[in-house]
């Protein structure tokens, strides 16, 4: 890779980390912040390509900030071409939200002993995206509201099914939600502790995607004496529990939880030290989500974090 592409990449990854730093130091959290506006009468969703496809990952982040911040309702997103493509124009004066792309190629090279080897070489690319409102001329579907939520009820015996389908061996009781990885056990204070059952998914959500570590290959070894490990750790289960309210159609908790002003400082810490430390927070909570959708019965496979 050239000088002036790593120079790119590297760019990319600072740019977007000062960003969130700067959000979590206002106290705001951006994988949370959708559901603090007035968007909580509609349905909860992913930010959506233009063929339907929800993003992943970070681009997830990304999207949600950048709607929330510019007041956008629609999740739909798309590039300017495939505007064109669909017979439509972003108006003049409109500008992009950026996401990225990642992925990896191989390069062949010679090692030491004069022999051919190939290595893999991953890369991340930003790109501009607009929303639908700010494109005119769009199939008329694309200006749809979004559909109205399910009843209340229904909803939530979804979201346990969904953590029952698992197989997670969940203990109520006491005052204190954890995942306790030497009995592979998740303790949640009893159901009716919580303010509303909106506020138990969330939590449970949380707790799932702690649960998830071992069997996506994260590593909890760490967590009780390394400051910094927790804090990685924290981030991945907040952005995963996010995404499954999210894919649940769940409304989470609107209160800060008493330990994420800590959380809040470490996070700024780590993100300030680390320009890549939220990508691949943002990248782990996406494997914890994959999973977890896998072991529900006729699930369609998701994408692997953008």
């Amino acid at each position: 890779m050239s000088r002036k592409k790593e120079q790119s990449r590297a760019d990319i990854y600072a740019r977007i980390t000062e960003r969130i730093v700067a959000d979590l130091e206002k106290g705001v959290r951006p994988w949370v912040q959708p559901w603090n506006a007035g968007n909580t009468a509609g349905r909860i969703t992913r930010p959506l390509r233009h063929n339907g496809e929800p993003y992943t990952g970070m681009n997830v982040l990304l999207l949600w900030s950048e709607g929330l911040a510019r007041g956008f309702a629609s999740p739909i997103w798309m590039t300017f071409k495939q505007s064109i493509e669909l017979g439509a124009h972003v108006r003049k004066g409109e500008t992009g939200s950026t996401v990225i792309y990642a992925s990896r190629f191989t390069k062949t090279e010679t090692d030491e002993h004069g022999g051919e080897v190939e290595r893999d070489i991953p890369f991340l690319k930003a790109y501009s995206v607009f929303n639908v409102e700010q494109i005119t001329g769009l199939p008329e579907h694309f200006y749809h509201r979004p559909t109205p939520i399910l009843d209340p009820v229904e909803r939530i015996e979804h979201a346990d099914r969904f953590f029952a389908n698992t197989g997670s061996v969940i203990r109520h009781g006491g005052s204190r939600a954890f995942f306790s990885p030497s009995s592979d056990t998740i303790q949640m204070p009893i159901f009716e502790s919580f303010r509303d059952a909106e506020s138990y998914v969330a939590v449970s959500a949380h707790e799932h995607i702690h649960w998830t570590a071992s069997r996506v290959g994260r590593d909890l070894s760490r967590y009780a004496k390394d400051r910094s490990e927790r804090a990685r750790e924290e981030l991945v289960a907040e952005i995963g529990a996010a995404l499954i309210c999210a894919d649940l159609g769940i409304v989470p908790e609107l209160e800060p939880r008493p330990d994420h002003a800590a959380y809040v400082a470490s996070w700024v810490k780590v993100l300030s030290n680390d320009r890549r430390a939220i990508f691949s927070a943002a990248a782990h909570a996406q494997r914890a989500v994959v999973y977890l959708h896998s072991l529900q019965p006729q699930t369609e496979s998701q994408q692997e974090a953008a």
